[in-house]
């Protein structure tokens, strides 16, 4: 198992359960490391002074912060700390409110709380909590610090554990009624032409159907190039189209969702494939399992997908 990330305690009124704080996602990008191409040197980072034009070391470095009208105030390290918020081993349950009038966009880093310790006390006393908050349709709001920063927390249950997700606090989303919202109202036709295509799209959602495309074409040239395949970077065919008749782009939207049946094992004509963007065939390839896809071309991808 990882390493707990944060251990104290989970506290509502007067009761208090150990627990241990773990991350609920795992980091599956593909990282790189900066080199020197010429000779695949790292490249380091360094600190320079743009008044001297020398390095100078991190214990030097203040930390300045820009005000409106462009002046500087430099605090240090000390300065900082008197904002820092007191360190404490508790989350801090404040009140409990229905789960769904919470809006996601709240929502930031998902963890999962595990009970602390080996004794029975500890175990009883999360299976309390778990079994009382999986009787209602409530989660639990409060405060941790964790590490310098304070954070409002939500507590819920998941697959049989109790689960934290950091949240923003409400000044950090950005007010929508002075952001564009486009021009005129939509016409019913339209607007029911939408719809329907909405519900022809609509399905369960399963999150094991959408996979991370990008990494996996990553995935495919770093393996390629391993092999010393050669790598040929083919032309970005996008191009932005136009729309000049939305009803009509509409009606064959939705001619196409109820032909694909959501793509659901639906082999399409080359000339079907032809119409798709290379970065569409790509993806269909993908879902294909097409061997060589990340070096075709546009052409070859056509070709290769008109045969599975």
């Amino acid at each position: 198992m990882a390493r707990a990330l944060w251990t104290g305690s989970l506290s509502f009124g007067l009761v208090n359960v150990p627990v241990q704080l773990f991350s609920a996602v795992r980091d599956l990008d593909v990282h790189f490391t900066q080199l020197h191409e010429k000779d695949g040197s790292p490249i380091e980072t360094r600190r320079f002074c743009a008044e001297e034009e020398r390095e100078v070391p991190f214990e030097v470095v203040g930390r300045g912060h820009e005000l409106d009208n462009g002046d500087q105030v430099v605090l240090t390290d000390e300065e900082l700390g008197l904002a820092a918020p007191r360190k404490t081993r508790t989350i801090d349950i404040e009140a409990f409110v229905d789960l769904a009038d919470i809006d996601p966009m709240y929502f930031d880093h998902p963890y999962f709380l595990l009970p602390a310790g080996e004794g029975e006390g500890s175990k009883r006393a999360y299976q309390l909590l778990l079994k009382v908050m999986q009787g209602t349709d409530r989660a639990a709001l409060g405060r941790f610090v964790m590490r310098t920063k304070e954070y409002l927390v939500l507590v819920r249950v998941r697959d049989d554990l109790l689960s934290l997700t950091t949240m923003l606090f409400h000044d950090e989303i950005r007010p929508a009624k002075n952001l564009p919202a486009g021009g005129k109202k939509p016409k019913k036709a339209q607007l029911d032409r939408a719809i329907a295509l909405i519900e022809a799209l609509a399905v369960d959602w399963d999150p094991s159907q959408y996979e991370d495309r990008y990494r996996e074409r990553l995935l495919d040239v770093i393996k390629r190039k391993k092999k010393g395949k050669r790598i040929t970077v083919p032309d970005d065919e996008r191009q932005p189209s136009p729309v000049p008749d939305l009803m009509a782009a509409l009606e064959e939207s939705l001619k196409a969702a109820k032909g694909s049946g959501n793509g659901a094992g639906t082999k399409a004509s080359s000339g079907d494939l032809a119409e798709l963007s290379r970065d569409e065939l790509y993806e269909r390839a993908q879902e294909a399992d097409v061997s060589g896809r990340a070096s075709m071309s546009k052409d070859e991808l056509v070709e290769a997908l008109g045969g599975t």
